[in-house]
């Protein structure tokens, strides 16, 4: 009896013993980098900012890359209700314009000769955009299309409708010192219109100014819906994305930018009222 309680006394020792030349003691977790408290494990570090501004997010049709993300995000995706047809949805899957959509269907009803303007009343303040008609049409006549609702768009639920794509869309990702995108239907960076369109490079085109405003993709001639506003210099974009306007004023751009976000998500995200199209004087 003595020889098996003996046992049962040293072999907690002997674990405990063992714990304690093997190192296996806890340590505290959660300590940052540059902590007063010594450890013996390395500390990660984090990831900095400019690793996550290599590219803008880049529009999902399925899934995006990190760049651009296509995470789900805290703004709800529009309502049926909201995007009630005015008029019976085209056949489920097909384009009722052919993927093709011209400038001058784009700007039809539209008076004057001066330089297309679009307004982009925001909740937070409102952009006027000059838009590059002459440089990038294609991309244009989309943009002012989804705008007016004359460039039919395919919705989850409803099929195809010709109504204002982004009234009551967020800006559901920005990056202070790199872009504001919005433009998604689905308000989480994997929404699109149900079609692509091709890029439109111009000659000379670079990503050098605040309030560029461009086109996201998810690689080479997949443009849709999305776009983004850079809020700085970005030439590490050239060639890869469509610059289609130039936005302002700076004021507003800059409250866009430094919209409250966790990561690169806005928390309570600034929207997208309305876009109106007009020709300047």
């Amino acid at each position: 009896m003595r020889n098996f309680l003996a046992t049962f006394t040293i072999a907690p020792c002997l674990l405990l013993l063992y714990a304690c030349q093997s190192g296996a003691t806890p340590e505290p977790e959660g300590l940052e980098p540059g902590s007063t408290e010594e450890k013996s494990a390395t500390v990660k570090p984090k990831t900095s900012a400019s690793a996550e501004q290599a590219e803008p997010a880049r529009s999902a049709e399925p899934a995006a890359s990190a760049a651009p993300i296509a995470s789900a995000s805290s703004s709800p995706p529009l309502s049926s209700a909201a995007l009630a047809p005015s008029s019976p949805p085209a056949e489920p899957g097909k384009d009722p314009h052919g993927g093709k959509f011209t400038l001058a269907e784009a700007t039809q009803g539209i008076f004057g000769t001066g330089k297309l303007m679009a307004t982009l009343d925001t909740t937070i303040g409102t952009l006027v955009c000059e838009l590059y008609d002459d440089r990038a049409p294609n991309t244009v006549a989309n943009f002012i299309g989804l705008a007016r609702g004359t460039r039919a768009w395919n919705t989850p639920d409803l099929g195809w409708v010709k109504r204002p794509l982004y009234n009551g869309t967020p800006f559901h990702r920005i990056i202070k010192g790199f872009m504001i995108q919005g433009g998604d239907p689905l308000g989480n960076g994997r929404g699109g219109p149900g079609f692509v369109i091709p890029d439109e490079i111009w000659p000379g085109a670079t990503h050098n100014k605040r309030g560029q405003l461009c086109m996201a993709n998810r690689g080479a001639n997949t443009n849709g819906s999305q776009f983004f506003i850079l809020d700085d210099r970005a030439p590490h974009l050239d060639g890869g994305y469509t610059i289609f306007g130039m936005c302002g004023p700076d004021a507003v751009i800059e409250k866009l930018a430094n919209a409250p976000v966790r990561g690169q998500r806005a928390i309570n995200a600034p929207r997208l009222k309305r876009v109106s199209v007009k020709r300047g004087k």
